[in-house]
């Protein structure tokens, strides 16, 4: 945990910095920085209107051309992070992220302690999962202590809770035309156990990391919406949402570049296949290199490596379709590369 823990208020909300309990301060290594933000609200493009009545803050996107050359800008017209029972952004409320005990983390790791040889590794960590002893279940927001692996807590009628509600309104616009409109909002969620590492490599000249996202929430929706806001189509709902992505691990890192061209590159590069002989032809260890053996089966069999994707429930409207799942996805390769899209 960090050495130094910031508490920050945002919006009307008052806080202040807060003394360390016993306990607390012996769990501080002195290593890193440490966020904690009380009573925190966070409310983008829907604050006071302009002298013409239009909204004042707002996020644009442009430069963007689409196939046929027409100018595409996206606009977020609403960005908010909130405490839970927002109704979709309507209603926001402070919220707690991260806690003293287990805040959000800034700090430089000793890549041998996380599979990072002879590397210094920067990382940016939400709170780390517990005990489920402990913790709280991540999805459930009426959870008690003891019920899960998450520490962050949900809300209580006396407490705030550390579970925000998050959302976003989007329009995207192609030349004169402003249709699509996109909602998307979660609800009381929760990234515990999250991090992005990043380190450089020696051989490519890059900077490489691993990512791991850990989303959870109780309910992920989205649906379009006339401009106005007035008429929306159907809402798709996901409730009992849970990701577990990876990107990148110790034997596969992700790699960031940008190319000849100036566009973004993504990759993370296939596995080396075995050596020729090295691998039985039985496939098992007693016929096969051994140290060659256990690379491959630590690589296929290790769970961090590996993705996952449940929803409890997934409805259209009022259409149920029932619960879906993948498990166990591995990426054994990936190359993202942006384009210009101009004429």
């Amino acid at each position: 945990m960090a050495a130094l823990t910031a508490v920050i208020a945002a919006g009307p909300a008052n806080a202040e910095l807060q003394g360390l309990s016993e306990h607390e301060l012996s769990e501080i290594d002195g290593e890193g920085i440490g966020v904690v933000l009380e009573n925190f609200k966070f409310s983008h493009g829907t604050d006071v209107p302009d002298a013409d009545g239009n909204q004042a803050r707002i996020f644009k996107i442009g430069g963007l051309k689409s196939t046929d050359g027409r100018d595409v800008e996206i606009v977020v017209n609403h960005l908010y992070i909130s405490g839970n029972e927002s109704n979709y952004g309507e209603n926001l409320s402070p919220v707690n992220l991260g806690r003293l005990i287990n805040p959000y983390r800034i700090e430089v790791v000793d890549g041998n302690d996380i599979g990072v040889r002879d590397k210094a590794v920067l990382e940016f960590a939400a709170p780390a999962l517990v005990d489920a002893a402990l913790g709280y279940d991540c999805i459930d927001s009426g959870a008690t202590a003891g019920s899960g692996v998450c520490s962050s807590r949900p809300a209580t009628p006396d407490f705030v809770g550390e579970r925000p509600d998050i959302g976003m309104q989007m329009n995207v616009a192609v030349g004169d035309d402003r249709s699509a409109n996109i909602n998307i909002h979660a609800k009381s969620a929760v990234i515990d156990g999250s991090y992005l590492r990043l380190w450089g490599d020696d051989d490519r000249q890059q900077m490489v990391g691993q990512f791991k996202l850990n989303f959870r929430t109780p309910e992920l929706s989205i649906n379009a919406c006339s401009q106005d806001g007035l008429s929306c189509g159907s809402r798709i709902t996901m409730a009992n949402f849970a990701l577990e992505l990876a990107i990148g691990n110790q034997l596969q890192p992700v790699f960031f570049d940008v190319d000849g061209t100036g566009n973004f590159v993504v990759e993370v590069a296939a596995i080396d296949r075995p050596a020729t002989g090295t691998i039985g032809a039985d496939g098992l260890r007693g016929s096969s290199d051994a140290d060659t053996w256990d690379f491959y089966e630590e690589y296929y069999s290790n769970p961090d490596y590996r993705s996952n994707l449940h929803i409890g429930n997934f409805s259209v409207a009022d259409r149920d379709f029932g619960s879906a799942r993948v498990e166990g996805m591995l990426i054994q390769h990936l190359n993202i590369r942006t384009k210009d899209l101009a004429p």
